[in-house]
């Protein structure tokens, strides 16, 4: 052997620094290449390497990451993705006693006899490997490492009594996770570490651990391949796994492989067991403390020197045995047993012409089953991934790339929980390990980039679950405080967050602390204890700042509720009258009396002067000492209607009032219209949104009507929701929509106008105040009484006016030029031509139209008089809210109007008593003198109407006099 071509092998039990010593000696060469167990503790590796050197000289290779710069110098693999014929001048090999384990064994012995750098070639491992390495590698050079740090047996301890800075160790996932989350509950949490999670999830779980967020890590047997943690006590949960065969206990050198990754340097560590594990014997104890084991006296081979010619050929010499004795050959690994698999498949054999579709059968079969998928399942896989390898011509196909976008976009998807963010990051290193094979895929770059992006989104996902599951911050630091004996410090910032120790515990919300409802029982009175003692001067505080806040940032909702900013401070309950609420103040008891009567007061404070503001003209109408006697009762009603009343519901009340009263009561801005009494100002948004809360808490609601949003002419017209409540808030029912009532009262002002018997049509005033198309105020007129007939007929154009004439283009042209115009042009452009007289002319345009007419609901018809008098028209229930307006019927069939009655406006619309003139369509508001015909040297006018009742002689016409007289004669 060449002597510049040394082989040495460092042997020694953990935490002796052997990997250390390997980067070391690597970076002392110009090139390198060296071979670890695992893929965390390769990315582990590289990412030491590359704060050294930087990333343009590093290569990173496994299965399913591949980083290769341009100018790669130090390659770190894993075993199996170890280039063996690059020429490197240094070669290493980590943890070299796993050639004697059954499933990867085969591939360590294989570097193990193989791999050699052209100046220098490491070996790191067990010195239970001296003895196969020095009967199998020629003039091998040992060297012996002492650990660090001595390793002391512990006994056996509970979980809850476990030391911090502590590793359990378990042999599967639900074993791990049923540890992970006894210690969230004791202990506030924990880090999980296993070999299925990727090296990122991996890495920020160690942080959790390394950083100090939490005391304790819960781990897979993946910790005991070179994860160099800050642990001082490992305990084993079990000392037997399943190692994908059969349950089978531990040998001791597994044990001390795991046992050794307690104790960091010179920092002496523990190992023991817990739970249902069975303490270990005496000479298993002494085995782990003194690093004695048996040698290894058989390693796991594989023949390396494959024949292609066909696939029987290739599974005999997969299957060759060996001659060594120190050697044994493998039991089948996944790869053959798919190989076999695939090559029983007939549709899979007749493509196997030659030696290059062998080859690539067999790199398609060493795809891991990283899903741990049924046998089948694998193998239907790896066939059709085969059949699109091999597309035309020997291995020239690639993978679609649609089918690959589908396979990974089903993939690529982060909700679910521990378990599906897990299986997905399985599925996606298949993908991941196909996309670093070269030639299977159509732009190699992209899709190396895009799953490994998918797999870092799953590996985020997978962590934050992880930390949510199995950690709690806050009980872990809080309770590591009260172990200490610390005092806890809590505090509260400008938000309301209330903090113990940095941790979040709960927000002062007003006047309420409103603790987090995800603390355990224990910790919630530790929590509550801390962040009462924190908010007593907070509260005072509050309170003061509270008092002396302007109203502006002050509001009550729609629900009777009292707010301070974002903050519920009170409620509003009922009081002596509905404008005169009374508040609840939301204080907790721990703020105390002083603070709970300081919140009261200013709420009341405020509750009462927005009434005051927004009630100014119904407040100021009931401090008028001028309004006696019906004017005063008639003020009481409307203040208890709160400023707005159905007209017919006070239709006897406003009868009796006379004009003085009515005049009175105008000047505090009160409106007698057709369908509604109100205060126009009490209309407005706010005194509407105030009126429906202070309304419905005084009647007892338990759901407050909400006010319609400002600016709205019209609201839907819901059944289930009572009248009364569209008339609180400014609007009046009438059809499948309410109209509000300051313009259903303008509307009624331009039907009067109309005559109803005859018929109309709507004006363009009356779709403007409604804001409705034509079919819309159909349906509110119907709500009014009244009947809508649609027609069709042409639209009448608009005459367009003479067009000036024009210059002709020769004119034009020669002013443009700037020369005269010559005599023989015309200035002026020819007329256009005339129409053909003898054309067809063209079809008119049609338009819409409707013609409404009184059409009242018929009411109860009363018995006709003895008398012979002339039928009166029937009275139009003023219940039903139905307005006729005024035409060729008397005023008394439709509700009243604002008008005074007997004033001159009136007086103007009414014949004399006895001047011969009779009715003309403009009676006053309180009837048709008695009913008698204008002019009696003419028959009676009978109408297909019920005669209308007698009415008694209203005491207010001014000539109620004359007609008492007229009627004694």
């Amino acid at each position: 052997m060449d002597a510049t071509r040394r082989v040495t092998a460092v042997l020694g039990p953990t935490n002796t620094g052997k990997t250390h010593y390997a980067i070391e000696r690597m970076l002392a060469h110009r090139t390198g290449v060296i071979g670890l167990p695992l893929r965390l503790l390769a990315r582990e590796v590289y990412d030491r390497i590359v704060a050294l050197r930087g990333p343009s000289v590093v290569a990173l290779v496994t299965g399913e990451e591949r980083i290769v710069p341009d100018r790669a110098q130090y390659w770190v693999c894993t075993v199996e993705a170890m280039p063996l014929d690059i020429g490197a001048d240094f070669v290493a090999v980590d943890e070299i006693q796993l050639c004697a384990d059954p499933d990867r064994g085969h591939v360590f012995t294989d570097r193990l006899l193989r791999a050699r750098g052209l100046l220098e070639t490491l070996l790191l491992g067990s010195d239970t490997m001296r003895s196969a390495i020095a009967a199998l590698v020629p003039h091998v050079t040992f060297i012996k490492r002492e650990r660090f740090s001595t390793l002391t047996y512990s006994g056996s301890k509970k979980i809850s009594r476990m030391p911090p800075r502590s590793a359990i160790v378990g042999f599967s996932v639900e074993n791990v996770y049923a540890i992970a989350e006894l210690i969230r509950r004791q202990k506030g949490g924990c880090a999980v570490v296993m070999g299925a999670l990727s090296p990122r999830t991996r890495n920020a779980q160690v942080a959790l651990y390394q950083n100090g967020d939490v005391d304790y890590l819960v781990a897979t047997d993946a910790i005991g391949m070179g994860l160099n943690l800050d642990i001082k006590h490992i305990a084993f949960s079990a000392t037997a796994k399943f190692d994908g065969r059969r349950m089978r206990n531990l040998f001791p050198q597994e044990l001390a492989q795991i046992a050794g990754r307690a104790g960091r340097h010179t920092e002496d560590g523990t190992f023991g067991v817990t739970g249902e594990a069975r303490p270990l014997d005496d000479d298993m104890i002494e085995a782990i403390e003194s690093h004695q084991f048996s040698p290894v006296k058989k390693l796991h081979w594989r023949n390396e020197r494959l024949e292609f010619g066909s696939a029987d050929r290739l599974i005999r010499s997969l299957e060759a045995p060996t001659s060594n004795d120190w050697l044994t050959r493998a039991r089948d690994a996944d790869d053959l047993v798919a190989l076999k698999t695939l090559a029983d498949m007939p549709e899979v054999r007749e493509k196997l012409i030659d030696a290059k579709r062998v080859q690539l059968l067999w790199d398609v079969c060493r795809i891991p089953d990283f899903r741990a998928s049924s046998g089948p399942e694998h193998a239907a896989l790896l066939t059709r991934i085969f059949e699109f390898l091999v597309g035309r011509g020997i291995g020239g196909g690639r993978i679609p790339t649609d089918w690959l976008a589908n396979a990974v976009e089903r993939i690529d998807k982060t909700d679910g929980d521990i378990d599906v963010l897990s299986k997905r990051l399985a599925y996606i290193r298949t993908w991941t390990y196909v996309a670093q094979r070269k030639g299977w895929v159509d732009d190699e770059a992209h899709w190396r980039e895009e799953t490994r992006a998918v797999e870092d989104r799953l590996s985020d996902a997978l962590h934050a679950r992880l930390t949510q599951r199995f950690v709690d911050r806050r009980t872990s630091v809080l309770l590591r405080r009260l172990n200490q004996k610390e005092v806890l410090v809590a505090e509260v910032n400008d938000k309301g967050e209330v903090t113990v120790e940095g941790e979040f515990v709960g927000r002062l919300e007003g006047f309420r602390f409103r603790q987090d409802a995800s603390s355990s029982p224990d910790e919630a009175r530790t929590l509550a204890q801390a962040a009462v003692q924190a908010l007593k001067p907070e509260f005072h505080l509050r309170a003061d700042r509270f008092y002396n806040a302007p109203d502006t940032e002050l509001d009550f909702t729609e629900q009777g509720g009292l707010m301070w900013g974002n903050s519920a401070i009170g409620k509003l309950v009922k009081g002596a009258e509905p404008a005169k609420p009374l508040v609840e103040a939301f204080v907790d008891d721990e703020a105390g009396p002083e603070v709970a009567d300081k919140v009261r007061r200013r709420l009341q404070h405020f509750i009462d002067r927005k009434v005051a503001a927004q009630f100014e003209p119904l407040l100021a109408m009931g401090r008028d000492e001028a309004l006696t006697g019906l004017a005063r009762g008639f003020a009481f009603r409307l203040s208890e209607a709160m400023g707005v009343l159905p007209r017919d519901v006070v239709a006897t009340e406003v009868k009796e009032l006379d004009q003085e009263a009515r005049g009175v009561l105008r000047k505090h801005g009160v409106r007698f219209g057709q369908f509604t009494v109100f205060l126009p100002l009490l209309l407005k948004p706010a005194p509407t949104r105030l009126r429906l809360v202070l309304w419905s808490l005084f009647n007892g609601l338990q759901e407050f009507p909400e006010s319609p949003p400002p600016g709205l002419v019209t609201i839907p017209n819901i059944p289930d929701v009572p009248k009364q409540h569209y008339t609180l808030a400014g609007y009046h029912p009438a059809g499948t929509r309410a109209i509000r009532i300051d313009m259903l009262e303008r509307l009624a002002d331009i039907l009067r106008t109309k005559d109803s018997r005859a018929g109309f049509e709507a004006t363009p005033d009356m779709l403007s105040i409604t804001g409705m198309t034509l079919d819309q105020f159909s349906d509110l007129m119907a709500g009014l009484g009244y009947k809508g007939e649609k027609g069709e007929r042409a639209k009448v154009k608009v005459a367009e006016p003479p067009k000036a004439p024009q210059i002709s283009e020769e004119a034009a042209a020669a002013i443009a030029a700037g020369q005269p115009i010559p005599e023989e042009v015309s200035i002026l452009a020819p007329p256009p031509p005339e129409p053909d007289p003898e054309a067809e002319p063209a079809a008119p345009e049609m338009e819409a139209f409707y013609t409404f007419t009184w059409a009242p609901k018929p009411r109860f018809q009363r018995p006709e008089r003895t008398t012979e008098r002339a039928p009166r028209p029937a009275r139009t229930p003023q219940a039903e809210g139905e307005a006729k307006p005024q035409g060729d019927g008397p005023k008394a069939d439709r509700p009243q109007s604002d008008r005074p009655q007997g004033d001159r406006r009136d007086r103007k619309q009414q014949g004399k008593p006895g001047d011969g003139k009779g009715y003309k369509g403009k009676g006053d508001a309180r009837g048709d003198h008695k009913g008698k015909p204008a002019q009696h040297d003419k028959k009676p006018i009978y109408e297909a109407r019920p005669p209308r009742p007698e009415k008694p002689i209203d005491p207010d016409n001014p000539f109620a006099v004359l007609m008492a007289l007229k009627t004694k004669v």
